[in-house]
């Protein structure tokens, strides 16, 4: 399952939010979005989990937890119409 994780402080890495949505499971990827002019993230990123469960329960913990100075948001992520 594909979950978009928003409200990311700027300073946030990959691997911190690894290690968040690990506490719940196996990760198939993690990705901050970055602006490719500036190289700064974007303040949003993916996290895919393989297991649905685990990404649920790892929703319901995170969604509106404190990391770093913001409080994340956490959702499954709509998925892109296939062109």
């Amino acid at each position: 399952m594909k979950l978009l994780v928003r409200n990311l402080d700027r300073s946030t890495t990959e691997d911190e939010i690894r290690v968040l949505f690990e506490a719940f499971g196996p990760l198939q990827s993690c990705v901050i979005v970055m602006d490719k002019a500036t190289g700064q993230s974007k303040g949003f990123g993916f996290v895919e989990m393989p297991n649905p469960g685990h990404a649920k329960a790892a929703i319901k913990s995170l969604n509106g937890a404190k990391v770093g100075a913001s409080n994340i948001r956490v959702k499954k992520a709509d998925e892109k119409p296939a062109e």
